[in-house]
Formats: structure tokens, C-alpha cells, sequence
């Protein structure tokens, strides 16, 4: 009798899909499993290869399934499409992902651990507050605009608004005075929620030896450093510090044929928050080199034939080489001399 040896998983909120074959191809499983009944069907079968989309409680079934003794990799959606055949369906989306994991040219996505699930929970969570303190502060900005109440731009413009609106300015009806301060109160919440996550995020990166060690790079402080320790649990699974800026979306998008190489703009394609913060950090460098100088020869060079911005995303692209060079071989960033240059 053939005994399973690879299987497609199509997860999802009550009913998953399996695609199980033999090792000579042979399908043997084509059926729905309920979410309650996932592990006590997988703990009856002999260990295997199961292939799953790196999708929403992607990373908690495999973890649930390494424990009954199984193979797991994920991995994205966007390489799992092609396997599809005809019309998009759990049946055809099971098959195509057990057709994928066998793949040798196949890209997996490592298996996060609860508490590196936790820190990304930690950033996303801070990243939503930061979004609803600036719609709060545009909300405050733009009603107080039709009763002609402007501020300067910043947040402390938007305090000498809340100050006047508290002082009872004549301007402003007791109706909309009292919409304000409702929209104040929550601003305020939100502000002192985003300074307890800050906090927690910098108790993180103390506790890891190696987001202190990334916060060494110019540039990269307890956020960026802690981000990219949760999001790249295992560095080793790129093969260089160029992989890592591709996955995370910092290489020019190359659309080359025939010997000839054309490449436009970064591909943006990737982690969207490491690459955010990266440009962040990469930019303050600059504008710190712009005001007071620097000793780095590269970025002078950089900056003398490229735009600001440009120039920001390069640094940002060379920066996340750094990383992976210093989270894989476990060494201290070293700032380079104008000597080693030459």
C-alpha cells in the first residue's frame, strides 16, 4: 500500500483542504478536514512533507504540526499561483500548493516563534496607533478650520488649538466645543498608548544581544532593530545581505532580455515596515552628513551625484546588507574610515 509522503494544506477558518500523493505521485488524499479535527487527522498519518501558504495562522500550524513530527515550509502565495490549474478553488489551491513544495527552485518562509509573533503584534499594534493619532490631529485640525481656527504645522500647533478651544474661544459653538474636546480626549489616550508601546519595544531590544548589536548601525534605533530581529528570524536562510534587501524591497526591478540589462526604479516589493523604517533611518543619516559633516567617504560621493531621497534609499538598501552580515557572521558594526576607502 503507497503511504503519503507530501501534502498541501489550503488553511482557512473552518474548513482546510488536503492534497496528500505518494512518492511516485499517486494522489491518495483529496479531502475537506474541519479546523477542530486538523490535528488529530495529521497525528494518524507517518511523518511527511506538508507545504502550506505563509498566510494568516500560517506560522501557528506549523508550528502545531512540527510537534506531531512533521516537515513544514511555507510559503508565499505569490509562488504557490502559478501551480494553480484552471479556475481558482480550495481543491485546485491544495493540489497546487503540494505540486510547489516539491519544487527544488521553490523560496520558503521560516517559521516564527510565538515570541517573535508577539514583537511583530507589538509593532503592528503601535504602527495602527500612530495612524489613528494622525487622523485624530487632522480630524482636530480641519473642523477647527471652518469656524477659521489655524495652527502652525506640528503637533504643537495642534496643542494652541485644544488651548484655545479649552479657553472657550467665542468662535467655536458650545456643540462643536464639546466634539472637540471628545476627539481631544481620545488623542490623548492614544498618545500616552503609543508611549507604553514605545516602552515595551525599547524593554525588547535591550533583552536581545542582537538588536543591541544592529543598533550599533548609523541609522537603526530600538525600533528598526527589534523590527528586523521578529521579521527575519533566521538570517542564514538568505544566501547574501543583497537577498535580504530584495525581500525586503530595496533592489532596482530589472526587466532585462537579450544580453541587454535595463533596471528602473526599487521594486517595492517586500516588507513593506522594515523598508519604511530603513528609509527612515537612512535619511536622517543623510541629513545629519548635510549639517555637520561626515567622515563616511561613500555617502559623500553618493551625494554629490544623486538627489537626497536617492540617496536615502541606497543607504537604506546598504544598511540592510549590513544587517544580515552582522546577524549571520555575529559581529559589531565597524565604522568605516576614510583610509579603508582608498
Amino acid at each position: 500500500m503507497s503511504t503519503v509522503t507530501t501534502i498541501g494544506l489550503d488553511i482557512a477558518k473552518s474548513v482546510f483542504q488536503v492534497h496528500g500523493i505518494s512518492a511516485t505521485g499517486e494522489v491518495l488524499i483529496r479531502r475537506q478536514v474541519r479546523r477542530g479535527q486538523v490535528l488529530k487527522f495529521f497525528a494518524s498519518l507517518p511523518p511527511c512533507l506538508i507545504g502550506i501558504e505563509a498566510c494568516a495562522s500560517a506560522h501557528h500550524w506549523s508550528r502545531e504540526l512540527q510537534s506531531l513530527g512533521h516537515q513544514v515550509k511555507l510559503m508565499p502565495p505569490a509562488y504557490v499561483k502559478p501551480y494553480v490549474k484552471r479556475q481558482k478553488n480550495d481543491m485546485a489551491d491544495a493540489g497546487a500548493i503540494c505540486e510547489a513544495v516539491t519544487r527544488p527552485t521553490m523560496r520558503f518562509v521560516e517559521t516564527k516563534t510565538c515570541e517573535q509573533q508577539s514583537i511583530l503584534m507589538l509593532h503592528r499594534v503601535r504602527q495602527m496607533q500612530v495612524r489613528q493619532r494622525t487622523m485624530l490631529t487632522n480630524a482636530i485640525r480641519a473642523h477647527l478650520a471652518e469656524f477659521g481656527l489655524v495652527a502652525k504645522i506640528g503637533r504643537e500647533g495642534v496643542d494652541e488649538l485644544l488651548l484655545m478651544v479649552r479657553d472657550g474661544d467665542e468662535r467655536i459653538p458650545e456643540l462643536a466645543r464639546a466634539c472637540i474636546l471628545a476627539l481631544a480626549e481620545q488623542l490623548v489616550l492614544v498618545k500616552r498608548q503609543i508611549l507604553e508601546m514605545d516602552r515595551r519595544i525599547t524593554a525588547c531590544h535591550r533583552a536581545s544581544e542582537v538588536s543591541r548589536r544592529l543598533a550599533e548601525i548609523r541609522g537603526v534605533g530600538p525600533l528598526l532593530a527589534s523590527a528586523l530581529v521578529a521579521h527575519v528570524p533566521n538570517p542564514k536562510a538568505f544566501a547574501s545581505g543583497r537577498n535580504l534587501a530584495a525581500w525586503i524591497g530595496l533592489v532596482l526591478k530589472q526587466n532585462s532580455s537579450g544580453g541587454k540589462e535595463r533596471l528602473n526604479g526599487v521594486t517595492k516589493q517586500g516588507n513593506r515596515y522594515p523598508r519604511s523604517l530603513l528609509t527612515v533611518g537612512a535619511l536622517a543619516v543623510i541629513r545629519f552628513a548635510q549639517r555637520h559633516g561626515t567622515k563616511r567617504p561613500w555617502i559623500v560621493q553618493l551625494l554629490a551625484r544623486r538627489a537626497t531621497k536617492v540617496a536615502a534609499v541606497a543607504l537604506a538598501n546598504k544598511m540592510a546588507r549590513m544587517v544580515w552580515a552582522i546577524m549571520v557572521r555575529g559581529e559589531r558594526y565597524r565604522e568605516p574610515m576614510v583610509g579603508q576607502a582608498a
